[in-house]
């Protein structure tokens, strides 16, 4: 019988700290730079809370590893049902910040539930994957288990919260993808997204992809009506969200998401196109090994907005270049193989689905806040994993990876047949 330290995954935890450490040299260079006197006491002390939700995520983290694998399989439901409630406990009493009323206030702490609910849905789902009984249809596992995410995510979109929405919405092929469901099913739920990106990009690639995808589904099944149906899906979106620019959203709205495909022109570059195009400033400037700690102009004059948060990536792009922005790609490129490496090596379902949802997430708010960062998709909002600033994200964050790696190192304990209750 192994011990515990010999089956813990160490790599894993200095990649982590690694990524937090890279976060909390960033925050501090944009709140103790020359012209930190003229920022609001509130954002110059971001530094020193963010550590202390660090020490905060260091001792969830200690805490996670000492439960046993039963703990989490027995309360997996519970920690989901929690999250809806909190959720919904946030509607009717929460506080809101930046538009989004999705924190609840808990004595001098403040907490953005939205946040949090990612860990109770993983959870949930996974002990649903892990619960499967044989017997059960495709079709009704993958409507049963789209239901349990899509209901935290409506609930969140109606805090007005679209981004974190968002990852929820992406989860779904991914959690569907490590679940088992057939390949088909996730094409008709990947198609979409592309297609929507695509009508804001260019429609006619977007009516060339949706013909496209609709013959590929007809070659790849030999069955005409699913190729119509792929058709329908995807051309089904484009047209949808070409109604959505022209007859739905506010002009506002509708400039906040064009204005990625050109944030300099002239009618998106002192407005909404503002962030974009101060981003990119501050990323080329960089350079290879770009201008140093605490030595960049973007950064510094402050012309980044939300730099500590949304655009945490300039900053590094600015002050330590391509080389740094390289190796934080690196080491989160890095977390999600051994993530991955970790739920095969599980061989449980419920292990396995907890490491993919964690991937999951990651992958999502990677690409999303470093496309956000470097224009390549809109701003809609979305932190980066471990870096940016904030106690509830950087909370949320540690536990999901933290519950990781409790059920990898005692994935002895892991009945291959799964865990009924």
């Amino acid at each position: 019988m192994r011990r515990w330290y010999q089956t813990l995954d160490y790599v894993t935890i200095l990649l982590w700290l690694t990524l937090v450490a890279f976060g909390l040299v960033a925050i501090y260079s944009t709140t103790h730079s020359p012209a930190a006197e003229f920022l609001p006491l509130s954002v110059r002390q971001n530094y020193y809370r963010q550590f202390m939700w660090v020490g905060i995520s260091t001792f969830g983290i200690l805490i996670a590893l000492l439960l046993p694998v039963r703990f989490y399989q027995k309360t997996a439901y519970l920690a989901y049902a929690a999250s809806i409630l909190f959720l919904l406990a946030a509607l009717v009493f929460g506080r809101e910040i930046n538009g989004a009323k999705s924190w609840i206030t808990f004595g001098p702490m403040s907490l953005q539930v939205s946040e949090l609910a990612k860990v109770g849905t993983i959870l949930g789902v996974s002990q649903l994957v892990a619960s499967r009984r044989g017997t059960q249809s495709d079709l009704r596992f993958a409507v049963t288990m789209i239901a349990m995410v899509m209901l935290p995510a409506m609930l969140v979109v109606l805090q007005n919260d679209a981004g974190t929405a968002l990852v929820f919405v992406g989860l779904i092929p991914v959690l569907l993808f490590w679940s088992g469901v057939p390949y088909l099913v996730l094409l008709l739920l990947l198609a979409p997204a592309v297609a929507g990106y695509l009508s804001v990009v260019s429609v006619p690639w977007a009516i060339a992809f949706s013909i496209a995808f609709g013959l590929l589904i007809w070659w790849q099944t030999q069955d005409r009506k699913l190729g119509l149906i792929g058709v329908a899906v995807s051309g089904g979106t484009v047209a949808a969200v070409a109604l959505a620019l022209l007859k739905v959203l506010q002009p506002h709205q509708v400039a906040r998401i064009m204005s990625f495909t050109d944030p300099s022109a002239q009618e998106y570059r002192y407005g909404v196109g503002f962030h974009l195009v101060q981003s990119l400033a501050a990323i080329g400037s960089g350079g290879l090994t770009g201008k140093g700690f605490m030595q960049g102009t973007q950064t510094q004059g402050r012309y980044v907005p939300e730099q500590s948060t949304d655009f945490v990536f300039s900053v590094i792009g600015e002050e330590f270049g391509f080389i740094g922005s390289a190796l934080v790609l690196i080491v989160f490129a890095v977390l999600l193989t051994r993530l991955i490496r970790m739920g095969r090596q599980m061989k449980h379902p419920f292990g396995m689905m907890v490491a993919a949802g964690a991937a999951g997430v990651y992958l999502i708010h990677i690409v999303v806040n470093v496309g956000m960062a470097t224009a390549v998709l809109p701003v809609i909002g979305i932190p980066l994993p471990f870096i940016s600033y904030g106690g509830s994200a950087l909370l949320a964050h540690t536990g999901i990876l933290a519950v990781a790696l409790a059920l990898h190192m005692r994935r002895d304990d892991l009945s291959i047949y799964g865990f009924y209750t």
